[in-house]
């Protein structure tokens, strides 16, 4: 639970979020604004600045991060729909500062602020759930950092658990990274292909018949293996499964 006031909130939307499935970022939208909170998303948000953080590139994730505190100036929570970008935010932020200066302590500031989606529902909202789809089968992929850096695994299942209709299937490597790591997949192709064979294979395996996940990035890496194999099973960011099953859609 934040000490922050949660009537208004800052959503940051990631740059996977916004090329690929902005139609998650309208749905948090949409749920938080339900439950009576307001919120405000700068226009000029971005990269959190990972990419270049984890390859090496300090100087540049520095003037990333940088670009991005700026914009998050009152004492708001600040609500991200990635695990792994939360993860950048609150974890990695202030280590990219010298300590004392007024960079850090805005980094410092924003990274106390930070808080994953779900968790954010879960946790802070305490949202309840109606709902109005048809009996379900579904499994769910939490991302490595949402699972270890920000450990909101409890909290997809939370969400997951408060929709009366949703049968939860566990599958053998829900634990297991799917291969896509940012960089990683593109550093390390062969390896990549492998990690996400099996984490199909496993969603596969235990009947699921809708896959959902907080990580845009693993969506993208496993619904792209998924249909290399002519699969019909695809991925859906959480937020948006869970909107649609209370708006009446299947």
């Amino acid at each position: 639970m934040q000490d922050v006031c949660a009537k208004q909130v800052y959503l940051f939307g990631t740059c996977l979020v916004d090329v690929f499935f902005p139609q998650a970022g309208m749905d948090a939208l949409a749920l938080i604004e339900q439950a009576g909170v307001r919120v405000h998303f700068p226009d000029a948000q971005s990269c959190c600045g990972q990419p270049a953080y984890t390859s090496g590139y300090p100087d540049e994730a520095r003037r990333v991060a940088w670009s991005q505190i700026r914009l998050f100036p009152n004492d708001w929570p600040i609500i991200v729909l990635s695990g792994s970008c939360a993860g950048m935010m609150k974890h990695h932020y202030p280590k990219l500062f010298e300590r004392g200066t007024t960079q850090w302590a805005a980094a410092q500031d924003v990274s106390r602020r930070v808080v994953e989606l779900t968790d954010y529902l879960v946790n802070d909202l305490d949202i309840q759930l109606n709902d109005l789809g048809p009996a379900i089968k579904v499994a769910l992929h939490t991302a490595c950092s949402a699972r270890r850096e920000m450990e909101t695994l409890q909290c997809g299942l939370a969400l997951l658990d408060r929709l009366r209709h949703v049968q939860l299937m566990n599958h053998e490597r829900e634990a297991e990274c799917c291969g896509f790591g940012g960089t990683f997949s593109i550093k390390h192709p062969a390896i990549s292909a492998a990690m996400v064979a099996d984490k199909v294979q496993a969603l596969l395996d235990c009947g699921a018949q809708q896959l959902v996940s907080a990580d845009c990035g693993c969506l993208l890496n496993i619904n792209g293996a998924l249909a290399h194999r002519g699969e019909a099973l695809q991925g859906e960011h959480i937020i948006s499964f869970v909107r649609r099953r209370c708006e009446g859609g299947v």
